[in-house]
């Protein structure tokens, strides 16, 4: 996320990143934000359905309602370059505990 070179906002397999790193290393996206995609793969709070996309709605989908996996979204510096886009998704059970995945604090201004 931020653009349409990834080597430029993101820790990847292709750009030799052998674990995660320090945030602000690549260029911000156009918010300003560091490392959208790639370094390490969003932990959401959202279920996972691999199928839920194929009848969400179009704008805004909420996600599944339940589900037994938790959703990533973004990729790490494990991934390969499909993987980082914001639109990649990948699930796992909710105890799950890797190095590859981590999550993003924010709140509403």
């Amino acid at each position: 996320a931020g653009s349409n070179v990834l080597d430029e906002v993101a820790w990847q397999t292709t750009n030799l990143s052998t674990r995660p790193k320090v945030i602000g290393k690549k260029s911000p996206n156009e918010l300003g934000l560091y490392d959208m995609s790639g370094n390490v793969a969003e932990w959401c709070a959202d279920w996972y359905n691999f199928q839920y996309y194929l009848s969400s709605p179009a704008y805004a989908p909420k996600g599944a309602d339940t589900g037994s996996y938790r959703l990533q979204r973004g990729g790490s510096w494990q991934s390969a370059a499909k993987e980082c886009r914001t639109t990649a998704r990948a699930g796992n059970p909710p105890d799950t505990r890797d190095r590859n995945v981590g999550f993003r604090l924010a709140r509403s201004l």
